[in-house]
């Protein structure tokens, strides 16, 4: 699933062995995992990816914005070289906290398929669909987020 994940985008803040043992380490520290299945722990573990995913980005925008530093306003035009790829992370996670108020399954879809690179049929069968539903859904959450996105 990480490598899956790393492979769709160059830009991105960990390599798949970081993903995974960051993954594994915060699966430690939860204990004990209640999945039903393998399909079930893939997709918490893709919840939990995101997650991983999501709080890296913002700490390094964090950092590149300074961290605790004390701010300085400086005229520069340095401020287009932010990169896109982590902009955009933070911006679909935020969609997704949106998109959880409307529907949960559309955010759980998104989840396994953007952040943990999970097949149409792996997404289906963790969830209990058939993956012509999973193509449904995937194609709304994608004009929900295009549209929340702009």
């Amino acid at each position: 699933m990480a490598r899956a994940r790393i492979r769709r985008e160059r830009d991105t803040p960990l390599g798949a062995t970081s993903l995974v043992h960051e993954t594994y380490l915060r699966l430690l520290k939860v204990g004990r995992v209640n999945t039903n299945d393998r399909a079930h722990f893939f997709a918490y573990a893709a919840r939990v990816m995101r997650s991983i995913i999501v709080d890296l980005v913002r700490h390094r925008q964090a950092e590149r914005h300074g961290g605790d530093a004390k701010q300085i306003t400086l005229d520069s035009h340095l401020i287009g070289s932010l990169h896109a790829p982590e902009e955009q992370i933070i911006r679909v996670s935020e969609a997704l906290d949106d998109l959880a108020k409307v529907d949960e399954r559309l955010v759980r879809i998104v989840e396994m398929r953007y952040f943990a690179g999970l097949t149409e049929q792996e997404i289906a069968e963790a969830l209990g669909v058939t993956d012509r539903t999973v193509r449904r859904a995937w194609e709304k959450a994608k004009l929900l987020l295009a549209a929340a996105l702009q």
